[in-house]
């Protein structure tokens, strides 16, 4: 899936967190990132940190996929 900005990551984080039923609460407790930084992720904020961001797509079993475009 190609993702052209920080709101479309949020979107589909937040999917991916609803599919498992997890709570933002329940997931700021299993990961020990803050209510506020996943609710932000959600929303698409372009500045939160994104190390925090790969370890969350991690967490919610999903992957990263980096690919050089036209090939």
């Amino acid at each position: 899936m190609k993702i052209t900005d920080s709101e479309e990551l949020g979107n589909i984080i937040r999917n991916r967190r609803k599919e498992l039923k997890y709570t933002q609460a329940f997931l700021s407790e299993y990961t020990g990132l803050s209510v506020s930084f996943i609710s932000d992720v959600e929303r698409g904020k372009p500045t939160v940190e994104i190390g925090k961001v790969i370890q969350l797509i991690s967490i919610l079993g999903l992957d990263v996929n980096i690919d050089v475009r036209g090939r």
